[in-house]
């Protein structure tokens, strides 16, 4: 027999789904505002199906469900591979795909017709450049989404998934290009918002010798995480951010070569440091397959990871910072500093929860959301401006096997006042 509390959860649920199935006539006849997603491609784990989801069924956030407060109305999807999702989803929820990001922005009309635009440049079947970079399209479909802000003598809040762009130039014309047309623009991943084991921060106007991340994953990809780990941190230093001076990328012997030389000045990195990140891992590779825990020696280290890579940079302030991406020994991101007054290092752990729900991206989104409603960014999209040409310029510099001195990282800014990363 159907009792009351099997009644009533199931009369929400169908509500809930009825309501999500009707969203684009529910934009229009309520008011709420609406929203175009562009991407590169939507399918099962795609970071288009991971936010893009979010904006359809709603996520859960601080103890709550929230039902997102702008409708998906129209999608544009620069791909449809085999196991696409884009044509299902458009059917159960009842927004519509466009041929081109033109008419997905005025939803075939002539005159832009959504409030918001997530731009989604991820994933997908594209080639990459001399230096390994997939070239992934985000400028070029930002290009297409501004140019009909542009033309219509209108302009909305866009959200911009990862980094900016594979190429500096590029980066740095699409934020000039916000400003230019005056819209707010928020960009990057889920790392500097997720939760923290331990739940701290950097206090704000330390100042900072020396800043590492510990993480894994390949180049081009993951690196742009672990080194936006360190810039969310790193950013809130001193009086604020001022740029970076140069880089340097290691791979391979040359790696091992920089970790035995002990410290930053002596072109390496801080061991204390790697000390610190090490021990906050909770993913640590076992060169002793039945203990739970074993401190691995350099040996042993140097066993376990194979490809070994490594971005040694310093800021224009002085401040010296260095990631490693060690595949085999971690599989996780975590941070530490060596802050000046301090004795020990302050670290920490960047928590990822697990896939298939991969919670982290539904907080991006709830930032995102709350961008879209307010019109007000809620945090600086230079940091990620910044972390785009630290990452580009030293996968050059590794391929290249050269430090690169890098006058254009220029990128001054200043941190929020309270940080933004997940508590509840």
């Amino acid at each position: 027999m159907l009792n009351r509390r099997d009644f009533v959860q199931g009369t929400a649920t169908a509500t809930a789904i009825s309501l999500a199935s009707n969203q684009a006539e529910a934009g229009e006849k309520t008011g709420r505002k609406t929203m175009a997603i562009v991407s590169t491609e939507w399918r099962y784990h795609s970071h288009s199906q991971h936010m893009g989801d979010r904006f359809l069924h709603g996520y859960p956030t601080g103890g709550t469900w929230n039902q997102p407060r702008l409708d998906v109305v129209s999608l544009y999807a620069d791909q449809v591979p085999k196991n696409d999702l884009s044509r299902a989803r458009q059917a159960e929820f009842g927004f519509k795909i466009f041929p081109t990001v033109a008419e997905t922005l005025r939803r075939g009309g002539k005159k832009l017709a959504v409030d918001a635009v997530l731009l989604i440049g991820e994933h997908g079947n594209y080639p990459r450049n001399e230096l390994g970079q997939k070239k992934y399209p985000r400028y070029e479909l930002f290009k297409k989404i501004t140019d009909v802000f542009r033309e219509d003598g209108l302009s909305v809040p866009v959200f911009n998934d990862k980094h900016l762009s594979w190429k500096w130039e590029w980066a740095k014309e699409m934020v000039d290009i916000s400003r230019e047309l005056d819209f707010p623009f928020m960009a990057g991943s889920s790392l500097p918002v997720t939760w923290r084991m331990p739940a701290v921060d950097l206090p704000r106007g330390k100042k900072v010798n020396e800043l590492m991340g510990l993480a894994y994953g390949g180049v081009d990809s993951y690196d742009f995480h672990a080194l936006e780990t360190m810039q969310c941190m790193a950013e809130r230093r001193d009086d604020g951010e001022s740029g970076v001076a140069w880089v340097e990328g290691l791979r391979g012997d040359a790696f091992w070569k920089a970790m035995s030389k002990g410290s930053f000045d002596a072109g390496g990195w801080s061991p204390e440091l790697f000390e610190a990140c090490l021990t906050r891992t909770q993913t640590l590779g076992q060169p002793r397959a039945t203990f739970t825990h074993w401190h691995p020696t350099a040996k042993q280290i140097r066993e376990m990871v194979k490809e070994p890579v490594a971005y040694r940079y310093q800021y224009r302030d002085g401040t010296r910072a260095t990631m490693l991406l060690m595949n085999g020994l971690v599989r996780d991101f975590t941070f530490a500093a060596d802050l000046r007054g301090r004795r020990e290092p302050l670290s920490t752990l960047f928590h990822l929860p697990p896939t298939p729900n991969v919670q982290y991206s539904a907080e991006l989104m709830g930032h995102a959301e709350d961008m879209f409603v307010s019109g007000k960014a809620g945090y600086p999209v230079e940091r990620t401006l910044l972390v785009s040409g630290i990452l580009a310029a030293s996968i050059e510099s590794m391929v290249k096997q050269k430090v690169l001195q890098t006058p254009h990282l220029d990128v001054a800014y200043k941190s929020t006042r309270h940080s933004t990363f997940a508590r509840s």
